[in-house]
């Protein structure tokens, strides 16, 4: 623990940079579907996980045929490795939220346990992975949104996103998917929680930048004062 802290106070950009990697989540995913040929993918209709299987045929009553399923669960275990390494570097400096950056890195080893076992292989310690990254880590946007020390704005994101996405896996779990498909109620509930990593890294980014900015001016006009 000691050189996490120690880490962290040389480069307090680190966990933010972490969190933004997550985007590579997404674009992967674009990736992995424009593979199929057999019968194009349907992100109403198919689950993320559908994308990372490792054979041909039908599963849960879909037929599944991923050419690229290495390269997304590869995108699955780095996705959690973000989710946890980045909340392990932030954890160091926002102690009144600890435990929310507590439950985003335990549902970063549930993305973890996603990639390693997909679907239809040990589909129980793959359901096991899905159930941890999607409840703790939109229990953890809340937490954020009400411990943090953030504006207003990115308060209400916080809460918000955690709560639609809690809602919407409740739904989810009651095969009530609406207009949405299986696929589109998945992502209701999968994608907040990325895009909130994404969106707070940037904001880390540039609010720590603009400190660093206005720390150096401070320093240059201390160090000219006898002169200027």
């Amino acid at each position: 623990m000691r050189h996490i802290r120690a880490f962290v106070e040389h480069r307090p950009l680190a966990g933010p940079i972490v969190w933004v990697l997550c985007a590579q989540y997404f674009l992967v995913q674009v990736v992995v579907a424009s593979a199929w040929k057999q019968l194009p993918y349907s992100w109403r209709d198919n689950s993320i996980s559908d994308l990372a299987a490792t054979s041909c045929g039908q599963f849960d009553d879909r037929f599944v045929c991923s050419p690229l399923h290495g390269l997304m669960n590869i995108s699955l275990i780095l996705l959690g490795l973000t989710m946890a390494i980045g909340s392990a570097l932030m954890y160091q400096e926002f102690r009144k939220a600890r435990s929310g950056f507590y439950l985003m890195g335990v549902a970063g080893i549930g993305a973890i346990l996603v990639g390693f076992f997909p679907e239809n292989t040990m589909y129980p310690i793959h359901l096991l992975g899905a159930d941890l990254a999607f409840v703790l880590s939109n229990i953890a946007l809340i937490i954020f949104g009400l411990r943090l020390r953030l504006p207003r704005w990115s308060r209400w994101y916080s809460v918000g996103s955690g709560t639609v996405a809690l809602v919407a896996l409740f739904l989810f779990l009651s095969h009530m998917d609406f207009f949405l498909g299986l696929g589109g109620m998945e992502r209701v509930v999968a994608y907040p929680q990325t895009i909130w990593l994404i969106v707070s890294g940037l904001y880390m980014l540039k609010s720590r930048n603009r400190r660093a900015m206005i720390k150096g001016d401070e320093r240059e006009y201390t160090n000219c004062r006898p002169v200027c």
